[in-house]
Parts: structure tokens; C-alpha cells; sequence
């Protein structure tokens, strides 16, 4: 048989892996390995800078459900890339960053950009680690992306020297690893998710809070037949937008504080009590409030807040269940209560409020002036992208 280089099994294992897309900038030791990945069909995308191929890796991965590459030189490569990766830990986006090193014999020799790459990268990462021989990429890539993927998703990093690159591996050394199936949809204990729907019928003022991880898990048709079987008042979380329609006559982001600061039951689908909730705390919630959680990792559960209910397991098979448990149930939320008309009170009060500065056409324009025109512009399938405090705070609802 013949042999293969580092660079092409390096792409090779990519593509079998799910990797499609390829951010980075090329140099010593890594231009063979985009070279590479090109030929094996996979898409490569040149930067300007490391820091924003990192961030473009992340934000494909969580689009596509599979994590994608940044390849970086060594040294200053792999320290730019970092803000991705930090960035992707918090928000729980799979991606692999692939950091050129110098050559393995020259370990320690002060080599060309020498750094220590793994060590510094693991804080940031599910899982970290040398390739020591060619023959072995496919396991190290394997392993990544299961680490990337399962449980919460997140950014791994494999360190990939210049004479791993270039090597050249006999294909009958190689153990080719089979693709990772996509990750085992686990399910919550069938007494929580009937403590859940008991406690739903018991709260006077409920409210669901629809996050990230139902985006994630691609859960929106379950959440919707939730939603609508249930006729609950729902909030989307910045990140959870498109999971429910922001358009929907349930949805209260008109009303976000209100319904936040005076619930007296909480269910949190895939969504966490960090600033972006306002840690769940006193004065912005109740502080008799319930609170019901849903999320893939066990460790989150109850996170500044205790809960009352755990409800543990993949979004998309745990809202399933309650789907299911609703079918041997004849409940939803009255059309008619003093919740509902309080939030509608207080989402039109907050329209009048703002509508003035919606009419305002003075120069310069304001930020409800703009947004008027982007409402009017806008496809109803557009994917918003926002930056900056202002424009997030005000345009998310």
C-alpha cells in the first residue's frame, strides 16, 4: 500500500468527521494541512486575523451542529485564536482549533515560535492534546469531536507539530475512526417530568424561559407543540430566539421584567441563570419564586438558584416527554387571568412609551428610529446578528 502524509489524514479524518468549513491563516508549519483540506472538500476559509477565524469556527459549529476547524500557525497563531475558544466554553460551541507546532525533536530547544500551545489551550477546552504520531490523527480527531459534541458542547484544541505535518504514515498502519454518531439524546426521570406538569397547573403566574439549548437541540417543533398545548406565557433568551416566535400573541418580551420580577413559577428550557437572567436574584425575580430547569449538563442544575424540579437529559427528548405526559392530561393555562392581563397591560405600556422615539425622525436618528426600517426590511427568516450593548439590549425585544 501507499503512504499519506500528516496534512492529507489530518484532513482526511476532518471530512469523515462532519468538519466542512476551514477558518484560518496560513504560514509555517500549516500550509500543507489547508492544501490538504481543500482536496478532501472541505470548504477553507482564509482570515484576516486569528482572533475572528476563531469566532468564525464556533459560531458554523452551533449552526451546523458539528464543530468546524481554525487552523493557526504556531505561537502567536494559537495565543490569537484563544479569545474563540474562551468564547466558545461560555457559550457552549463546538468547534476544533488545530495549532501548527514546531517540530516534536525540538522541544524545548527554543524552537521557531515555541510555545507551550496544549498547556495554555486546556483551560479553555473540553479536551486538549498533542498528536505524537501521524498514524494516530484519526483517534485525536475522533476523540475531539466527541468531546466537542456530547454532554454540553464546547471548543476542543489539537496541537499538530511541523514533522507530524509532513510526516508520511504507511496506510496499513493507519486505524481509520469510524464517524461520531450524533450524540445520544438521554431523557429525564419520568417523576420529574410529572413534578413539572403538576407544578405547572398549580402556578397562578407561570412562565417558560425558551434558551440556547433548545436551539441546540434542535427542539422547535417540540417546544412549539409544547407552547401551544399548554398555552403558557413564554420569553425567548437572546440566544434562544427562533426557537419560538417572537410574533407569537403568547411570546412577552414586551414584557420581559415584568413577567421576570413577578412570576411565582420559572421553567428554564435550556436556559441559564447567569447576568443574562439576572442570576435569577432578587429584585429582578420573585424571591419565592419556583424554578423548574431542563438543561443537558447535571452540573448547571441549580446554579445560583435552587430548583424545585431537575429535569436532566437532551432539550428536544425531554420536552418530547412532557409532550407525551401531556397526552394523559386534559390542562392548559386559562385564557382568561389576572397574569395574562397584566402582561398585556404592561407590553402596551411599554409601546406607548417608546413609540415617540419610534416617530422621531430627527438627526441623528435613534435606535428605535433604525430599527423601524429593519422591522420594515426584514425577511421573517433572518438571521440577526447584534453587536454592542445598546443595540442588544433595545433590539432583542
Amino acid at each position: 500500500m501507499g503512504t499519506v502524509s500528516g496534512a492529507a489524514l489530518m484532513a482526511r479524518s476532518l471530512k469523515t468527521q462532519g468538519v466542512d468549513y476551514m477558518f484560518g491563516i496560513v504560514g509555517f508549519p500549516v500550509q500543507g494541512v489547508a492544501a490538504e483540506a481543500q482536496k478532501a472538500g472541505i470548504t477553507y476559509i482564509g482570515m484576516r486575523n486569528e482572533q475572528a477565524a476563531s469566532y468564525a469556527a464556533h459560531a458554523a459549529g452551533y449552526l451546523t451542529g458539528r464543530p468546524q476547524a481554525c487552523l493557526t500557525v504556531s505561537g502567536p497563531g494559537v495565543i490569537h485564536a484563544f479569545a474563540g475558544l474562551a468564547n466558545a466554553k461560555e457559550n457552549c460551541w463546538p468547534m476544533i482549533l488545530i495549532g501548527g507546532a514546531s517540530p516534536v525533536y525540538q522541544n524545548g530547544m527554543g524552537a521557531f515560535q515555541e510555545e507551550r500551545q496544549t498547556e495554555l489551550a486546556a483551560p479553555y477546552c473540553k479536551f486538549a492534546h498533542d498528536i505524537e504520531h501521524a498514524s494516530r490523527i484519526p483517534f485525536y480527531v475522533n476523540k475531539a469531536v466527541r468531546h466537542s459534541i456530547y454532554g454540553r458542547p464546547g471548543p476542543v484544541y489539537l496541537d499538530f507539530p511541523d514533522d507530524i505535518i509532513r510526516a508520511e504514515v504507511d496506510e496499513d498502519e493507519i486505524v481509520d475512526a469510524p464517524r461520531v454518531p450524533e450524540p445520544p439524546r438521554t431523557l429525564a426521570d419520568p417523576e420529574a417530568v410529572e413534578a413539572t406538569l403538576n407544578a405547572l397547573e398549580s402556578a397562578e403566574r407561570p412562565l417558560v424561559v425558551v434558551g440556547k439549548g433548545m436551539a441546540w437541540s434542535r427542539a422547535e417543533d417540540e417546544v412549539r407543540e409544547f407552547i401551544e398545548r399548554t398555552q403558557l406565557p413564554f420569553l425567548n433568551s437572546p440566544m434562544g430566539k427562533g426557537t419560538m416566535p417572537d410574533d407569537d400573541p403568547l411570546s412577552v418580551g414586551a414584557a420581559r421584567s415584568t413577567a421576570l420580577r413577578e412570576a411565582d413559577l420559572v421553567v428554564l428550557l435550556g436556559a441559564r441563570l447567569n447576568w443574562i437572567m439576572h442570576f435569577g436574584l432578587p429584585p429582578r425575580f420573585n424571591k419565592d419564586v419556583r424554578v423548574i430547569q431542563l438543561d443537558i449538563q447535571p452540573e448547571e442544575i441549580g446554579s445560583n438558584v435552587e430548583v424545585d424540579t431537575a429535569l436532566v437529559g437532551d432539550g428536544k427528548a425531554v420536552v418530547g416527554q412532557l409532550n407525551r405526559a401531556l397526552d394523559n392530561r386534559q390542562w392548559f393555562y386559562p385564557a382568561e387571568t389576572e397574569w395574562r392581563d397584566t402582561l398585556k397591560a404592561k407590553a402596551e405600556a411599554n409601546l406607548k412609551a417608546v413609540q415617540p422615539m419610534i416617530e422621531d425622525d430627527a438627526a441623528p436618528t435613534n435606535y428605535y428610529r433604525a430599527f423601524r426600517d429593519i422591522v420594515d426590511w426584514m425577511p421573517d427568516d433572518a438571521i440577526i446578528i447584534g453587536e454592542g450593548a445598546n443595540t442588544m439590549d433595545i433590539g432583542r425585544t
